[in-house]
């Protein structure tokens, strides 16, 4: 646990989550043939990043006293992440929100706890699909299916 870490990570993903509301409040409020607007996910999103970027500031606090050798920060995890994240953006387009959520998550769960590849990919699917599901199915939203050349 790194305390200095924490609170700006805090107050990095704060922000985040501010400019995602302030960002979505921008795209149109509906879509055709939709009930829910493209701007309600995004929104969402906001707001519980801020939820939790708020909770981690607080737990900051209730940190034991670091020493001082303090732990290394892992950039390697972290960049790794952001690489995947930043991947994740790029083709969701293109290969669809199932199959990019799908990597995104085996990925993120590989990185933060190596092994279990059968847990990951079995929780990563079934979050993926579950929640393309919902949002088009159930809502009426809309989100980049799969590709034309997997179907």
């Amino acid at each position: 646990m790194s305390k200095t870490f924490d609170r700006y990570s805090s107050l990095f993903f704060l922000c985040v989550g501010i400019g995602f509301i302030i960002e979505s409040n921008k795209i149109t409020q509906s879509a055709y043939g939709s009930s829910v607007g493209p701007d309600i996910f995004p929104k969402v999103l906001g707001i519980i990043l801020i939820l939790l970027s708020c909770r981690l500031f607080y737990e900051t606090f209730r940190y034991p006293r670091e020493s001082k050798k303090g732990e290394a920060v892992n950039f390697k995890k972290f960049a790794s992440i952001l690489v995947s994240a930043i991947l994740y953006a790029l083709f969701i387009e293109k290969l669809g929100y199932v199959i990019t959520t799908f990597a995104f998550l085996v990925i993120g769960f590989q990185v933060m706890e190596k092994g279990g590849w059968w847990k990951s990919i079995l929780i990563s699917a079934l979050f993926s699909y579950g929640v393309y599901y919902l949002f088009v199915e159930v809502l009426d939203g809309s989100l980049p299916g799969f590709p034309i050349w997997f179907s």
